[in-house]
């Protein structure tokens, strides 16, 4: 037998006629969303959607069906969640979501200015939000935004059925507050470093784009704005005009571990090596296409040259060589046939020096 007063059992009535609504008014903000998100290049944990089910709006109207006059009152029949990878994310989020919708301000919170100890796992930003136009803009749905690391708390409250609960033992209580304390201090921590490391690029591009590349340690960020100058475009293209070749890009990605193998620590060392190289390595790459008729040579074709004749140049052996070919083709017995090829090739140019 229902429980429900025969007002509630009314919004249900309403609730199952106008479910399709719902659930078309759910997939088409979070459509929306995406496709926003998408465009604006922020990336985000994740979001989710969905409608209440029947179940979960029935346990709510028999708890407190008092409160609400019509279906509309009810403000999360559908909801969404955005989760963002940082808390500075969060107010970039809620600045679009003011944009796209129309938000009810007086049923919206902003939970991050509670400042209770046990409320981490709540800091979020709900917003209650309607369509600004069309059939579905008289349903409300609401909006929460927040951080991954406060999505993952409020799961595990839900779940151990913690929530903040009074009736705990103190040292429970405590231990509770704690790990609230230490997971919004890693919150603030991600987004600091995040902004501490977006800086330190700034930095790393200003002095390549200057040139004070003995000042900048060889890294991932630092080599990948050491190649956007360019630095092997005006070999390739000597190599390319061997056989009037087509040159197609390439990721020189892997290339950064040779480089590191090799002993380099700034962007001047990898300078230095390309300029006292770079005519060997032409060298090298000719005696190869003189044979060939190749008329399509990959991007990197300049940079593995260089590293095959400082390999040679440094008295490097045959191993030495296939260490190269397994860091770009990956490990295989064609490696080292391909040392092989290059030590016989080799063994014509005066620059080599390698051990027979």
């Amino acid at each position: 037998m229902s429980s429900l007063s025969p007002h509630s059992e009314m919004l249900m009535e309403q609730y199952r006629e106008h479910y399709p609504q719902f659930c078309q008014l759910s997939q088409q903000v979070y459509d929306q969303l995406c496709k926003v998100f998408r465009e604006q290049g922020i990336e985000l944990n994740s979001i989710e959607h969905r409608v209440k089910t029947e179940a979960s709006l029935a346990g709510k109207l028999e708890r407190k069906g008092d409160k609400y006059h019509t279906l509309e009152d009810v403000t999360d029949l559908v909801g969404l969640r955005i989760i963002t990878f940082y808390t500075d994310d969060v107010d970039k989020v809620a600045a679009i979501v003011k944009s796209l919708f129309v938000v009810d301000w007086s049923n919206s919170v902003d939970k991050r200015k509670l400042h209770e100890l046990t409320s981490f796992g709540y800091n979020s930003l709900h917003y209650i939000c309607r369509l600004k136009e069309g059939p579905l803009s008289t349903i409300p749905f609401e909006l929460q935004m927040r951080t991954a690391l406060q999505h993952v708390w409020s799961a595990i409250e839900h779940d151990i059925g913690y929530k903040g609960a009074v009736k705990l033992p103190p040292e429970y209580r405590r231990q509770f507050s704690r790990l609230a304390g230490m997971l919004e201090l890693a919150d603030d921590e991600f987004s600091r470093l995040r902004t501490t490391m977006t800086d330190y690029r700034r930095q790393v591009q200003a002095l390549v784009k200057s040139g004070q590349l003995d000042e900048v340690p060889l890294s991932t960020d630092s080599f990948n704005s050491y190649l956007e100058l360019h630095p092997f475009e005006r070999l390739n293209r000597r190599i390319a005009a061997v056989n009037q070749a087509e040159l197609y890009p390439a990721s020189l990605a892997n290339f950064l571990p040779i480089l590191e193998h090799f002993g380099f620590e700034s962007l001047g060392d990898v300078q230095r090596f390309v300029t006292e190289n770079a005519e060997d390595a032409y060298q090298l790459a000719l005696s190869q296409l003189a044979v060939t008729d190749l008329d399509i040579l990959s991007s990197n074709v300049g940079l593995q040259n260089l590293c095959l004749v400082y390999v040679l140049k440094k008295g490097g052996n045959r191993d030495d060589l296939i260490y190269i070919y397994d860091k770009l083709n990956g490990q295989q017995s064609s490696n080292g046939i391909l040392a092989d090829a290059i030590l016989q090739q080799a063994a014509t140019l005066p620059f080599a020096s390698h051990k027979k």
